[in-house]
């Protein structure tokens, strides 16, 4: 099975996510992570989606999209052709015996320190899904208390983007 990035964009719409998220429901893709915002344009949202499939049925399923009516264009994203970033909170246990071996791994992940208390501190990450996951292992073996992932965001490299292969 491989993992997909893609970008939806649609009409700012009641109901349209919805619709979109209801597509992969029923094609049986698992969705991992999915974001959702407006653009630069508050007519339009986009919607990102990381899941898992088979190249056959994917294909399917983005032909399956352009027919719903608010969906303006589809893109694919891979490693090669985009920059993705996901934001990590972690919080994590303030024990005296591991707070130091935390600090250097944040440190070498440029992870920040935004609330610190006796019991606990929550570090924020933004970088790559891949580096999010390795600090997530990293820490596993220390006491997390609690994780929240905002799922993947990625951009087209260079100066194309969604807007301009609309498909009305």
């Amino acid at each position: 099975m491989n993992r997909y990035t893609v970008a939806v964009l649609v009409r700012n719409q009641f109901g349209v996510l919805n619709r979109v998220t209801s597509m992969f429901r029923r094609r049986q893709f698992n969705i991992s992570a999915l974001t959702v915002s407006e653009t630069e344009s508050a007519e339009f949202s986009r919607i990102t989606v990381v899941f898992d499939g088979e190249e056959t049925y994917k294909q399917q399923l983005i032909n399956q999209l352009y027919k719903l009516p608010d969906v303006c264009s589809i893109k694919e994203f891979t490693a090669d052709n985009s920059i993705s970033c996901e934001l990590l909170l972690i919080k994590m246990q303030n024990d005296p015996a591991t707070r130091d071996d935390i600090h250097a791994a944040a440190e070498a992940f440029h992870a920040a320190t935004v609330d610190y208390s006796k019991d606990s501190f929550t570090l924020r990450l933004a970088d790559d899904p891949r580096r999010v996951d390795d600090f997530i292992n990293l820490m596993r073996d220390y006491k997390i208390l609690e994780i929240c992932r905002t799922g993947s965001v990625s951009l087209e490299k260079g100066s194309t983007t969604i807007r301009q292969t609309i498909n009305f």
